[in-house]
């Protein structure tokens, strides 16, 4: 495992993460300007120019008021990596504490704090050629006979990926195929101890029944601001989009459907068809997330009203961290 941050530059900064949906992005404006803070985005699909209604973006006018990170550097033909989250994520790090400002990392990827706390499993390159082979197979067998066979390989992995998370599969299998370790066993990284842990990594944990009410919310929401227009947008670009922006909730659906139908248009019965879809694929997704960060215990779990103003979950946070971490805020 390699590191960027020293643990001194990590309790230096504040952590907001949660499922999506559950009010972090207006909390985290409103704590970067009471600390003093920047934004970095701890979200792996932001990194995409392009992609800002189904990622639920901070409005312009938002980032142009509160200095925003991490979000637009990458057209959505490209992939990017963890190492390469952490590498970035370094930098403006240390830049904005050189400003004397307060870094403050905000976002859903599990996978991103975890490796910005423990640091980054230097895996294999990828080996394309197997990959195609696995793609293959899952496209003629379905993910599901992929992740059977992770299943016997690497069941700790296994139990981890979803089934129908066919890229993490398919890496994992790489993995094991080219090294002859399961994955678990070579990303396997203690939490950081007690002392070592910044004090302020916190967890938004609301109830998941108003949650899910949110997202459902969202997922209409994000159709009346224009959704279908974006995504035909996106697939008007010079190159196609590549494997992880395709893969992105609600843009996924939208492309299925309208390659199921031959058309960009549907009728009202097929939207409603796909937005129940994406209501249902992010409601699982927001599962996902809660395991994630309930799992590390370098989080400090905060459970909030899903439906409560910013300010107040400004101020419950900010209660929080005076009574259990001492840090004094402005």
């Amino acid at each position: 495992m390699s590191r960027s941050l020293s643990i001194e530059d990590l309790k230096r900064c504040w952590f907001v993460v949660g499922p999506t949906a559950c009010g972090k992005t207006d909390l985290a404006v409103l704590l970067a300007q009471r600390l003093n803070g920047e934004i970095i985005a701890l979200d792996s699909m932001s990194l995409y120019r392009g992609m800002d209604i189904g990622t639920a973006k901070p409005p312009v006018e938002i980032r142009a008021a509160v200095p925003h990170h991490m979000i637009d550097i990458i057209d959505p033909w490209e992939e990017y990596s963890v190492s390469q989250y952490v590498s970035e994520s370094e930098g403006i790090v240390r830049s904005v504490l050189d400003r004397g400002r307060i870094p403050i990392f905000v976002g859903g990827t599990g996978l991103y704090l975890r490796s910005l706390l423990r640091g980054v499993f230097e895996g294999p390159p990828a080996d394309w050629s197997l990959r195609r082979q696995l793609e293959e197979t899952a496209a003629r067998a379905g993910s599901a006979a992929l992740h059977a066979r992770l299943q016997q390989i690497d069941p700790m992995s296994a139990r981890r990926i979803h089934p129908n998370d066919l890229r993490r599969i398919v890496r994992a299998l790489e993995v094991f195929e080219t090294t002859g370790h399961p994955l678990s066993q070579l990303q396997q990284n203690l939490p950081l101890a007690p002392e070592q842990r910044p004090p302020n990594v916190w967890f938004l944990r609301p109830r998941r029944d108003a949650l899910y009410r949110r997202i459902d919310r969202r997922v209409e929401t994000m159709f009346a601001q224009g959704l279908e227009e974006e995504v035909r947008r996106l697939l008007d670009l010079p190159r196609p989009l590549g494997r992880t922006a395709r893969q992105a909730i609600g843009y996924k659906e939208l492309i299925d459907a309208w390659h199921q139908t031959g058309t960009q248009q549907l009728s009202p019965s097929q939207r409603r068809e796909v937005i129940a879809r994406i209501q249902t694929r992010t409601r699982q997704f927001a599962k996902r997330q809660y395991t994630w960060f309930n799992n590390l215990p370098e989080c400090r779990p905060l459970d909030i009203d899903a439906d409560a103003t910013p300010k107040t979950l400004l101020e419950l946070l900010l209660r929080h961290a005076r009574d259990e971490s001492g840090i004094s805020a402005r």
